[in-house]
């Protein structure tokens, strides 16, 4: 297994990729985490802090394909600095309200500002699709980012209410801010793994967005159905450790999850498939779909702890099926943006299978809000089978493609 892994870094420069993008993608979950801390601690709100914090998932989630799409026509090492320059901007400002305890007003606009924050994750898969496009490698560096994301969102969030709490209110904040100006520098400096761009741009890059392909949408849906799923087990699990007397005890449950989509993304990057991209999504959607079940019949933290680790097996092998879909469909020149859509959707499902589990814990308990994920799952099925059929006659196998 540990063989295709280490075949990623033959070219030059790829080593010092993968840490350069694991530093740059820490400050997306540090953020919104971030901002809740800041504002419960010293405006005293959850409401308010919600608000905040939602007004900056919701901006990254529609700006950073917007943000893709210019470094798809402009260069990564153009972008990257002015989109990021944005969101510190936003950032500071947010921690600069906080302190001289201006209006609540200037708190969204700075967090639609820190909205601008380049979606890292897209722009380093895209580096890895400019090195391997159409090779088995390709797989492998899809699985190795989905696993990176995942431990940023494990590491990301306690390090930034651990800051917040141990040392001042805006730290972890501006520890996340301090994270994106170094995570993009370094990116920056790794021309050789950058995509390339044309000066004089094509007709692909000058007609429509990728969005505006079925194919990318179904999978934009998907991601998003998805999200929804992580955002109730989120909550849920929180509601159901504090209910059975051991709040501790959810950090243990999340992190089975975490495991359990960890370790089967490694395993599934390792594996070189024959069979088809749209059956593969058609078996990952079914996989998400059923594994979902058990969360309605836990009953104790343990039985919840191995419900959420199942559910977490089929999550990154079938985000890593997506995303070598959308390599597949979208043209070279628009592929960061292509990415960006789909990361763009699992970010707003997160935010709403957070919000609207959230609110069918405290009406009705807490099998309404595993519902959501369930419900979700439902959905996936009917968008795995739409996306099956509709990709399945302009799709190949891995092995055809890279043959």
């Amino acid at each position: 297994m540990f063989r295709a892994y280490r075949e990623l870094f033959s070219a030059p420069g790829t080593r010092w990729l993968l840490l350069a993008g694991l530093l740059a993608r820490l400050p997306l979950p540090m953020t919104g985490i971030g901002i809740i801390t800041l504002l419960a601690q010293l405006r005293g709100s959850y409401t308010l802090a919600g608000a905040v914090s939602a007004t900056f998932v919701l901006g990254y989630a529609l700006l950073s394909p917007q943000v893709a799409r210019l470094a798809d026509r402009h260069s990564q090492h153009r972008v990257l600095p002015v989109a990021s320059a944005v969101s510190l901007a936003g950032m500071l400002l947010l921690a600069a309200t906080t302190c001289l305890q201006a209006p609540d007003g200037l708190l969204f606009v700075g967090a639609l500002l820190a909205g601008f924050m380049p979606g890292m994750s897209a722009m380093v898969r895209a580096r890895w699709a400019a090195l391997y496009r159409g090779q088995p490698r390709l797989q492998s560096a899809n699985s190795l980012e989905t696993v990176l994301d995942e431990v940023t969102f494990i590491a990301g969030p306690p390090l930034s209410v651990g800051l917040a709490v141990a040392a001042f209110p805006q730290a972890g904040l501006l520890a996340a801010a301090l994270l994106l100006a170094g995570g993009t520098l370094a990116l920056v400096r790794l021309r050789a793994t950058e995509p390339l761009t044309s000066s004089a741009p094509t007709a692909a890059v000058r007609g429509g967005s990728p969005i505006g392909q079925p194919g990318v949408r179904l999978l934009a849906l998907l991601m998003m159905a998805m999200g929804i799923i992580v955002g109730s087990v989120d909550v849920v699990s929180v509601a159901f450790a504090e209910l059975s007397g051991q709040p501790a005890a959810a950090s243990l449950v999340l992190s089975a999850y975490a495991f359990g989509s960890c370790s089967a993304g490694l395993l599934f990057g390792a594996l070189r498939l024959t069979t088809p991209l749209h059956r593969q999504l058609l078996v990952g959607g079914l996989a998400v779909a059923l594994t979902t079940l058990p969360l309605w019949l836990a009953a104790s933290i343990t039985t919840l702890t191995g419900a959420v680790l199942l559910a977490g097996v089929s999550f990154a092998p079938t985000m890593i099926i997506a995303m070598s879909l959308v390599e597949r469909l979208v043209a070279v020149e628009k592929l960061t943006e292509g990415m960006s859509w789909l990361l763009a959707g699992l970010n707003i499902g997160v935010a709403l299978g957070a919000a609207v589990s959230g609110r069918l814990v405290d009406y009705f308990g807490l099998q309404a809000g595993f519902s959501v994920a369930i419900g979700a799952g439902a959905a996936i099925v009917l968008l795995a089978i739409a996306g099956s059929y509709r990709l399945g006659g302009t799709q190949v196998s891995r092995t055809e493609t890279c043959g």
